[in-house]
């Protein structure tokens, strides 16, 4: 279905969001038609924030917004949705378009699959009637359903529209890229070399996967648990690498503990870094590759280009907080923070882009996670 006919039979002109590669045709029109004009497309740090202004237009206008999100964001739509928009509360209307990894029958990545498995589920428990999409599906199948929709939505009610792969089709006019010169991968080989034997934390995205690929290249004759034991892959849980670093670190003093973010990440839950400031915990370095990005699924803007990052860690409480762009600026901030103590923060500035050969990790999540025990010599 061509996106130009479905968004015009949703009948909305306001549209919160986090991009999801599944529904990158829906965000490519959105960027080309409204780029970040916020009186129509707000893109948001997490899908509950989306919902929350999405649910503020409507109070302004009377009008039916439109949030769009991966269906790994249902967890943050619960609350807001059970108590703020559904009837027995407030009554505010909006339409979900959900993209559906990890559905039946499809092959995808572990942090898709039991997500997969229950996204119509929790729709049911929170009382959202909706629509499968699929590549098969007549546009006037979607205006029959949408008419239907309506009195749900006039009733205060919430509906939704899950896309699976394909069902949406468009060509996106921008291309995504900014001024800096940095490569992840790059920041990333610094980090490893400055870093020695010291545990890694790295974000959801490209990071992991460039992170686990790095560690292949050092291979040789090790052993994969030594190779990638001092690496945890955060896979899914989008915005919580710092938390999980967090946790770790209050309970192995004794050695530093890197946290390798991404800006998209970090805005999703960026109440952890008051956390880890209150915390104060000394062994704790925290790297953000922020290239102002959604990279992993199609290129669309965070509000990284604006956010002061360095400002706000310093504002949390961390020790030293800077932010660089160059190579050099780059290599003694790192150097200087491996043979120091306190809680350290930086920001590199980096371009958009990865090797088009980019590999996925070879290792299960379960092996990740048992190498990566046996690494900081935890029982199971």
């Amino acid at each position: 279905m061509r996106v130009e006919n479905f968004v015009e039979a949703l009948e909305a002109d306001f549209f919160a969001g986090v991009p999801d590669s599944l529904l990158k045709p829906l965000s490519s029109y959105l960027m080309d038609n409204y780029g970040t004009d916020a009186q129509h497309h707000v893109i948001a740090a997490n899908e509950g924030n989306a919902v929350a202004v999405a649910a503020g237009y409507y109070l302004a206008t009377g009008r039916v917004p439109v949030v769009y999100m991966q269906n790994s964001g249902e967890g943050n739509i619960v609350n807001p949705v059970a108590s703020l928009l559904h009837r027995k509360v407030y009554g505010i209307p909006e339409i979900f378009v959900i993209g559906w990894r990890g559905g039946p029958g499809q092959k995808d990545e572990p942090q898709h699959v039991f997500q997969g498995e229950i996204t119509l589920q929790l729709l049911d428990v929170l009382e959202i009637p909706y629509m499968v999409l699929g590549k098969e599906t007549e546009l006037t199948e979607l205006r029959r359903c949408m008419a239907d929709f309506r009195h749900v939505l006039q009733q205060g009610g919430s509906v939704a529209l899950v896309v699976k792969k394909g069902a949406l089709e468009y060509e996106g006019k921008l291309k995504y890229a900014n001024s800096y010169t940095l490569l992840r991968e790059e920041i990333i080989r610094q980090i490893i070399a400055v870093s020695g034997n010291a545990p890694i934390v790295s974000t959801t995205g490209k990071a992991s996967r460039e992170l686990f690929e790095l560690r292949e290249q050092q291979g040789g004759a090790v052993r994969e648990e030594m190779l990638h034991g001092r690496d945890f892959l955060t896979v899914g849980s989008m915005g919580h690498s710092s938390s999980i670093a967090l946790g770790i670190a209050m309970q192995k003093p004794e050695q530093d503990i890197w946290c390798v973010d991404g800006d998209g990440a970090l805005l999703m839950h960026m109440g952890a870094m008051a956390v880890i400031g209150k915390a104060h915990p000394d062994n704790f370095i925290h790297v953000i590759i922020n290239n102002e990005a959604h990279e992993s699924v199609g290129g669309m803007p965070t509000a990284g280009n604006t956010a002061d990052f360095a400002a706000i860690a310093r504002g949390c409480g961390y020790d030293e907080a800077v932010s660089v762009r160059d190579m050099q600026s780059l290599q003694e901030v790192l150097q200087r923070y491996a043979g120091a103590k306190g809680l350290r923060f930086v920001e590199v500035r980096s371009a958009i882009g990865a090797r088009i050969d980019l590999g996925r990790p070879t290792s299960t999540a379960e092996e990740n996670k048992k190498y990566f025990m046996a690494h900081l010599a935890v029982c199971e």
